[in-house]
């Protein structure tokens, strides 16, 4: 049975009763219910950047299930890890170089972590792309923009999966990145289970420098909870340095109920998981292949999404999930091209049964429409730090050609951002921001 430190510190100091000299302010008490569980750094509590104690034990017993070189948590999201992650292969490359190459889809974090490192990001675009929300490139695109460099950026950034589920040869890539010398560093938010289907397919395992995982988004953990997962070289380069990139970032205030799921998460993950992870996927790719042989065109890609291109079958996202809602679901994702809807072993029967009956029962329309989503290289005026810093107005999008963007426009993290900070704005940017709903837009003044 794996140990859980921080829950079982956590319920016994709960259940002792003690009188709470300290915070937080609701003392245990509350109409949640659940406040006597929410504490702060007591005694024996540890803290979360702090390289010993309870939370130190539990993530030693994460990095153990991951098979990583370390894992570290934070209760702020993958936000906080690309930050960290960032940082550390910037103040890694020793001066070597102030640029990262990163494909084009980027969360946010990325441009904001850009922005107060003070290092600039340079992107590769993708070839072909009908969506927003992806960001298609190989092995061959990276080795070849690598080979342009005099001096290689210090850094190589991916998002994989992607919003809709896409999922990049991480193993190939990582393959291009030590030929260059470029640590790989995976955007992971999306697949924390990875490393638990029959075929280990986690970036770690298929030669990623350092990757973050959302805990919260596919595995049993409260919002917030998400790893920092360093390989053995990783370790070895810049391991001591991992909690004080992440205090650098953070809150001194972690949730410690997060961190309780975190760590209660690996008894889960101990606990006949990967049995229940890929019956699950089973289940799965029976509704995949239900809607597909009812018309609909279906996305194939990572195992816990169920992705519906919706403009190549007659319809909208929004209709689709339309459709979902009134029989009792809610989707994850939709808009005018496609539908994403996110399953886990934790979901119902019912709720398998309830989309599988939903999607076979809409016939495809005659009149599809193919999106196109195509974005050039955009040229530059400032840096992302030189623009996010300067000051800014908000205008209207239909009037800022030629502005200068001050503030990165997507129409959802992780995605091609339409703009990034410091890009001249262009009107082939405008009629995106139309297409994808953006009415307004900072620019530098």
């Amino acid at each position: 049975m794996m140990e859980t430190p921080i829950y079982d510190f956590i319920k016994k100091y709960a259940e002792s009763e003690s009188s709470r000299f300290h915070m937080p302010g609701h003392k245990g008490r509350g109409p949640l219910g659940f406040e006597k569980y929410d504490i702060t750094e007591i005694s024996g509590a540890a803290a979360l950047y702090e390289a010993s104690g309870i939370i130190a034990q539990s993530e030693k017993n994460a990095a153990d299930i991951f098979r990583t070189g370390k894992t570290l948590y934070t209760t702020e999201g993958s936000s906080h890890a690309i930050c960290a992650m960032l940082f550390l292969a910037y103040t890694g490359a020793k001066g070597k170089s102030r640029t990262v190459l990163a494909a084009r889809n980027v969360h946010k974090a990325f441009i904001h972590a850009c922005a107060l490192i003070g290092c600039d990001a340079d992107f590769i675009y993708p070839q072909k792309n009908d969506s927003v929300c992806s960001c298609s490139i190989s092995p061959e695109d990276i080795d070849k923009k690598l080979c342009e460099y005099e001096n290689p950026p210090f850094a190589f950034y991916i998002t994989s999966p992607d919003y809709l589920g896409n999922i990049s040869d991480i193993q190939k890539i990582s393959q291009v990145c030590k030929k260059h010398n470029v640590p790989l560093l995976v955007d992971n938010a999306h697949g924390a289970y990875l490393a638990f289907l029959k075929n280990n397919i986690h970036p770690i395992a298929l030669g990623a420098y350092v990757c973050c995982d959302s805990a919260h988004k596919t595995l049993p953990v409260l919002t917030g909870g998400a790893y920092l997962h360093l390989s053995e070289q990783a370790k070895d380069d810049i391991g001591n340095e991992a909690k004080s990139a992440l205090s650098l970032f953070g809150s001194t205030s972690p949730s410690y109920l997060t961190l309780s799921s975190l760590d209660l998460c690996n008894a889960y993950l101990c606990d006949a998981y990967e049995k229940k992870l890929n019956k699950t996927v089973l289940r799965i790719n029976k509704i995949k292949k239900s809607a597909a042989e009812s018309g609909l065109a279906v996305l194939t890609g990572e195992p816990l999404k169920v992705t519906i291109h919706a403009s190549r079958s007659g319809y909208t996202g929004y209709e689709l999930a339309g459709m979902i809602k009134k029989a009792g679901g809610i989707a994850e994702f939709y808009d005018d091209d496609f539908l994403v809807c996110m399953l886990t072993p934790e979901n119902s029967a019912k709720d398998f049964d309830l989309l599988e009956d939903v999607l076979t029962q809409i016939k495809p329309k005659d009149t599809k429409i193919t999106p196109v989503f195509s974005l050039a290289e955009q040229k530059r005026a400032l840096s992302i730090r030189e623009a996010v810093f300067s000051p800014k107005e908000r205008v209207e999008v239909s009037s800022s050609a030629g502005r200068i963007c001050a503030e990165s426009a997507v129409s959802c993290p992780p995605a091609v951002p339409i703009a990034v900070c410091g890009e001249i704005i262009s009107n082939e940017q405008i009629s995106l921001f139309k297409k994808y709903g953006i009415e307004y837009i900072s620019v530098v003044k």
